[in-house]
């Protein structure tokens, strides 16, 4: 039932209507020979496929429906560095010299998406710039620490921004001080998910789309992956469905416990109609990314053509909200009243996957008994994926080809299951957020 309501849900954004599929993948035939068969045609599998295949490895990627369709591809398009925790959480874990590692990873993921660009002329409409902001004098503070923090342990220096600073960068009633990163930035992440899939197809990866993965057998030298109208025998196996993949219809085999470290939030998103550039000027005349601090927050941006994209309602108990247009108008209000009564032309959404400490859940799956070798999980970006994912996909290839040592680091961070079990486990999450939600009106 997931998988049907978000695919129904994606195929409303305007990224589909506006990003061109130059090819299709045909479903997998039969029985094919693989040494690494990745589950997911999301960017992280996508990524993975890409680095495994420019290693010289025999790859088969298999997608249940369409590449990038789901939060690859219609997510808001905000590239930044970090993760969706906060680093004091890596830091509790594995300590601040481990913690300044994964840190300088996430910036390298900022690189890995110029670089991919550039080697495959990937057009994606690339902007940068990227800017935190803070809705309260008491959160602005908070913010600022975190800034100066970041500066002093990580090395990477935001520029602060308060008053007539701040609106050089965005014009709106709402925010009392913010963070600049040049770094970071924004794309149309459809164009850049399929630019990355026929990368991946050029350097020798099979994709292969409408291949849902019913049955995974793990055997002493190898894994069988079947799907409706063929199997694939693989040497080693990563699972990159994210949120889709403990939910799959019928799917056998599935080592036991992964699908209770995350849980599905979706999350929704608007685009206005066309601005004038003179208006667009008037509400981010740097083109910068938004996005504001809170636990339940707000993000935005402009688009290419000059459209306000907007998201920020979200729902924690896999119903879909009522009246979206009414809610993301009312609450683009809230940041820019002069859009107030300005049409939406198409309002989106789907689900993401988050951790109990929204870090990332990189791991492997170790071995049934004596069986096969272990199968690469990645899993729990949390809603903070757009870069993350590509730096993960080639951490794996690294991991199968090379040095697992930075896929390792990742892999050490723990995660536990959330409360409840399979029928309270929701409900607990939605009191929990609604809990978040009052803190956040509280400023």
């Amino acid at each position: 039932m997931l998988l049907q309501t978000d695919h129904a849900l994606a195929r409303q954004s305007w990224y589909a209507q506006t990003a061109t599929r130059r090819q299709d993948h045909p479903p997998l035939q039969g029985e094919v020979r693989a040494e690494v068969a990745i589950v997911g045609g999301g960017l992280a599998g996508l990524s993975a496929a890409l680095e495994l295949a420019q290693r010289g490895r025999q790859v088969v990627l298999l997608e249940a429906l369409q590449l990038g369709w789901a939060a690859s591809g219609r997510n808001g398009g905000q590239a930044l560095a970090g993760l969706a925790c906060d680093m004091g959480e890596i830091e509790a874990q594995i300590g601040l010299a481990d913690a300044r590692r994964i840190w300088a990873m996430t910036v390298e993921a900022l690189t890995l998406i110029h670089a991919r660009r550039d080697r495959y002329r990937i057009a994606c409409d690339w902007q940068s710039g990227a800017l935190t902001v803070a809705t309260s004098a008491r959160k602005a503070a908070s913010l600022r620490r975190e800034t100066e923090r970041l500066a002093q342990a990580y090395g990477h220096a935001g520029q602060w921004l308060a008053g007539g600073d701040l609106a050089l960068h965005i014009r709106s009633p709402r925010y009392r001080g913010g963070c600049y990163d040049r770094r970071g930035g924004h794309l149309h992440p459809l164009k850049y998910t399929l630019g990355l899939a026929d990368a991946a197809w050029r350097e020798g990866a099979r994709l292969h789309e409408r291949s849902p993965v019913r049955r995974i057998e793990r055997h002493r030298s190898v894994t069988l992956l079947r799907t409706p109208q063929g199997q694939v025998v693989a040497d080693q196996v990563l699972l990159a469905g994210n949120v889709h993949l403990p939910t799959m219809p019928g799917l056998g085999g599935l080592p036991a416990g992964i699908g209770s470290r995350i849980m599905p939030v979706g999350t929704y998103v608007a685009v206005t109609e066309p601005l004038d550039a003179g208006e667009m000027d008037g509400l981010l005349p740097t083109r910068a990314a938004v996005c504001d601090s809170n636990f339940a927050l707000d993000y935005f941006r402009p688009t290419a053509d000059q459209r306000l994209l907007f998201g920020g309602k979200v729902s924690y108990s896999t119903v879909t909200p009522p009246n979206l247009a009414r809610s993301l108008r009312s609450r683009i209000a809230q940041v820019f009243p002069r859009l107030a009564y300005r049409p939406l032309t198409h309002v989106w959404g789907g689900f993401v996957d988050i951790t109990m400490n929204r870090a990332p859940d990189f791991s492997r799956l170790p071995p049934d008994g004596a069986a096969g070798a272990p199968i690469y999980l990645l899993q729990g970006f949390s809603g903070h994926g757009l870069a993350l994912t590509g730096l993960a996909g080639k951490l794996v290839a690294e991991a199968i080809c090379e040095d697992a040592s930075r896929f390792d680091l990742f892999a050490r961070l723990q995660h536990r299951p959330f409360p409840g079990g399979e029928r309270l486990r929701t409900p607990t999450l939605v009191l929990g957020m609604l809990w978040h939600r009052a803190r956040d009106l509280l400023g």
